[in-house]
């Protein structure tokens, strides 16, 4: 008898439980750079699981992220640039001291699943793989986008602005895989995140060292958070220690 009541209490216990959390539980939105949008995605299942919450995820590159904060778009959580971050405390739109750099990334190159790889093992042999290439894909610079920038300025670097220019096919936000496997582009080049894992290409590999650029992302509390205790326990998790496996799947590494 005595155990069928603990079992009853136990049960009553357990709903009483479950219907606070439901009461407690509120619904928090991340903005995040496009590149580190899969990083958050796989880490909103525990976070929702573990305290009833629901994560709301939007992506674009930092110049479109930008351009909507700075219109007044409304948000909890914010992935961005270190420094697009330290300029939101400066400008009052990020709790200070809530800010932390999560990961960082380097460029890499991409194929067609199937086709050829070209040497990019040096960066003459990248160079030339970019000249006899038919079509080069990468972000738009135009759109903000981090790695478009650092592209359309490699290429002025390298003295092959002229011939590459003219066959560039540019992505206004996204992935350039999709040009790559739509055949738009025989050669792509992105973030290694934006490429490990994406049906229907094959990661080359990494920009050689000497031209290699990473980026690193950074994330902070909206000063105007609507669910702020909610918004900082999932930053938690962002920085915890379910992350390194996380960053290795999406070809990153720890910031």
């Amino acid at each position: 008898m005595k155990h069928k009541n603990w079992l009853l209490f136990g049960a009553i216990w357990g709903a009483i439980s479950i219907m606070a959390q439901s009461a407690n539980a509120a619904e928090i939105k991340v903005l995040t750079t496009g590149a580190f949008k899969q990083v958050v995605v796989a880490l909103v299942p525990e976070f929702e699981k573990a305290t009833g919450h629901k994560v709301v995820v939007d992506n674009g590159t930092v110049g479109q992220l930008q351009k909507r904060v700075d219109g007044g778009e409304t948000f909890d959580v914010l992935v961005l640039s270190p420094k697009g971050i330290e300029d939101y405390i400066k400008g009052g739109k990020i709790v200070a001291g809530s800010n932390a750099n999560l990961a960082k990334v380097g460029v890499g190159v991409m194929v067609k699943e199937g086709a050829p790889k070209p040497d990019i093992s040096s960066v003459d042999a990248f160079k030339q793989a970019l000249l006899k290439a038919r079509s080069v894909g990468y972000i738009d610079p135009a759109s903000g986008g981090s790695s478009g920038i650092y592209v359309s300025g490699l290429l002025d670097k390298l003295g092959i602005a002229d011939q590459v220019k003219p066959k560039a096919k540019l992505q206004k936000g996204g992935h350039v895989s999709d040009l790559v496997k739509a055949g738009e582009a025989e050669i792509g080049i992105h973030q290694n995140s934006e490429i490990v894992g994406q049906a229907g290409v094959t990661l080359v590999g990494p920009l050689p060292k000497e031209i290699q650029n990473y980026t690193t992302y950074a994330v902070g509390l909206s000063t105007a958070a609507k669910q702020a205790e909610a918004a900082r326990a999932f930053i938690k998790v962002l920085t915890g220690p379910s992350v390194p496996a996380v960053l290795k799947a999406a070809g990153m590494e720890g910031a």
